[in-house]
């Protein structure tokens, strides 16, 4: 169905009205020769307002930045050749953590395509592996329809990267604009609503739980399900877990809450699901850093899942009671039954699994040294969380400072944590962040970031300028690539193999060099001053260089090859007790 307005225009400016008929706020970019005609139209306008990055790299995960903090699809625009290639690594860290974003790349004109012409690049045969789907328009008569078609594929179903490649001559010819008000694709009908049948059989398998785990991810998140996730786990009673990606998706402080899972999770979740009776895993993937060994993983439990994506379903581990829909609606029929049932949990089963849980909560697995000279990054992110009042979004890059983060700012809210989950992705934390800000321009924004992460984007400290974006950047500091260096003491019997970071920046005059505020901190007593003085300048990015313990180590640990049950404890907590047998 179409709108009534018919206007010629120029396949560029088709483009533009297309982006405006959507809503986009903010496209991030970069200008090049086969761009020059969208370039141009957006310059003609003022409602679709272009970012303007130092690397399409940092488009791409602004964008993405921008989506998981909004839910919103996060949209891109680029060149071709080196312009679309640039950008595929953040369209892989979009694709991995299901983050709709719709990438728009020029393209050489369509009579030039396949003659080797200046710049060009494949980039629908690039960008297959890591995209939901990829389109290439030969008609400027196909312009609107498939702009509609990518927004409508990136935000449906399982989320996730969509790209969109337009010939030069394309952008120029022209037709009679006109924008679909809604799509219908015959090949593409994602189910939403989980089959009832189903869903009753897994609430019958829930209220008969008697040691019961809720497991969640980041399809929580994504679906907008936390209000959801906390009525049922409230009803219930039951223990909850979640993913690094889920972070949020059930609030960290309630007391319900055991703490994040998987091979840096808490000795609570990781032991709850080791020796639980029935697993309720709700946009979750069961991923490798979940599972660790996969023979060992959950032994006792009887699985239900949850998941609007049915390949994600017994994908990794088998289930006993599978439902094809999305987290918030699934969750929704299963409170109703709950609500409705006649069946209740067994409360003394319960209070004996609460005791159970509470013993290992008693380990205290993220004990570190409170009394040392060194600054300890786990203090630091304490401190944040404390002075912040839980209230920041907290963008970071990957390695031990993403771990540390994700175990010490108690997320209460979805949306707030934004790390780069199933790629890994060094370098994500200062564009994500750019594109939270944007987003959400009166809020606290911190990146949580390392001295080798930084470097990787450092770049977008200039976009950070332009657009007066007054991002709070905490950077531990510790002259490794800290997890690379953990692995290496761990596992190659201290061989450092360059992991050790030379030459590196004086950050302040850095910061100050692109216009923001740079500070050095070296002891413990300065930490929090140093966070509150940031934190006031609400108006400027501030660059808090913390110089920490080269020695720490990120704590639980479970090692590659052993059983989540299978923890490594820091040297706080080095003995663990034995574990019982199951009744």
């Amino acid at each position: 169905m179409f709108s009534e307005a018919t206007v010629e225009l120029t396949g560029a400016d088709i483009f533009v009205r297309c982006l405006q008929d959507e809503g986009v706020e903010y496209i991030f970019g970069y200008p090049g020769g086969a761009a020059l005609h969208i370039y141009d139209a957006l310059y003609k306008q003022d409602k679709v307002k272009h970012i303007l990055v130092r690397h399409e790299q940092g488009a791409a995960h602004a964008a993405d930045g921008y989506a998981r903090s909004t839910g919103r699809p996060g949209v891109v625009l680029v060149t071709s050749g080196p312009g679309v290639t640039n950008t595929v690594t953040g369209i892989a860290t979009a694709y991995m953590d299901s983050i709709p974003l719709v990438i728009f790349s020029g393209q050489v004109p369509t009579s030039l395509i396949g003659d080797d012409a200046f710049q060009e690049v494949d980039a629908v045969g690039i960008t297959r592996p890591c995209v939901k789907h990829n389109f290439l328009v030969k008609d400027v008569k196909d312009i609107a329809e498939t702009v509609k078609k990518a927004f409508y594929i990136a935000a449906t179903g399982r989320p996730g990267p969509v790209l969109v490649d337009i010939p030069k001559d394309v952008t120029a010819h022209k037709y009679e604009y006109s924008y679909p008000k809604s799509i219908s694709m015959r090949s593409y009908n994602p189910v939403t609503k989980g089959h009832p049948g189903q869903v009753k059989k897994a609430v019958d398998l829930i209220l008969s739980a008697k040691r019961p785990m809720i497991y969640t991810g980041g399809g929580i998140v994504l679906d907008d399900a936390a209000a959801e996730l906390t009525e049922f786990a409230r009803l219930l009673g039951y223990p909850v877990t979640n993913t690094l990606m889920g972070l949020g998706g059930y609030p960290a402080t309630d007391p319900l809450f055991v703490g994040m899972l998987g091979m840096h999770g808490t000795y609570e979740a990781n032991m709850g699901m080791h020796e639980c009776d029935v697993l309720i895993a709700i946009g979750a993937r069961f991923d490798d850093r979940v599972t660790g060994d996969l023979n060992k993983f959950c032994p006792h439990a009887r699985i239900v899942h949850v998941d609007v994506d049915p390949a994600s379903i017994a994908k990794n581990v088998p289930v006993e009671i599978p439902i094809v829909g999305s987290a918030r609606s699934v969750l929704q029929d299963m409170i109703k039954l709950v609500k409705g049932s006649k069946k209740k949990p067994d409360p003394a089963a319960l209070e004996v699994w609460w005791e159970r849980i509470n013993e290992w909560r008693s380990m205290q697995c993220l004990s570190y040294d409170h009394a040392s000279e060194l600054i300890k990054p786990q203090y630091v992110l304490e401190k944040l969380y404390e002075l912040t009042k839980g209230e920041a979004f907290v963008t970071s890059d990957v390695g031990q400072h993403q771990m540390w983060a994700a175990q010490f700012y108690k997320f209460d809210k979805p949306r707030r944590w934004i790390n780069s989950g199933g790629l890994g992705t060094m370098g994500f934390g200062l564009p994500a962040a750019m594109g939270v800000q944007l987003a959400h321009p009166k809020a606290t924004v911190a990146c949580v970031t390392g001295e080798a992460s930084i470097q990787m984007c450092l770049q977008e400290l200039s976009t950070c300028k332009q657009y007066d974006l007054p991002i709070k950047i905490v950077n531990l500091n510790n002259r490794y690539m800290g997890m690379v260096r953990q692995w290496q003491e761990f596992f190659y019997d201290r061989r450092y193999s360059h992991s050790y970071m030379d030459a590196l920046p004086d950050f302040n005059k850095l910061a100050e060099a692109y216009g923001h505020v740079g500070m050095r901190i070296e002891k413990p007593g300065d930490v929090e001053g140093a966070l509150k003085e940031a934190l006031k300048m609400k108006d400027r990015l501030v660059f808090l260089d913390f110089i920490t313990d080269q020695t720490e180590n990120v704590y639980p640990m479970v090692a590659a090859g052993k059983g989540h049950h299978e923890m490594q404890l820091g040297p706080c907590r080095a003995v663990v007790p034995t574990d019982r047998e199951l009744a």
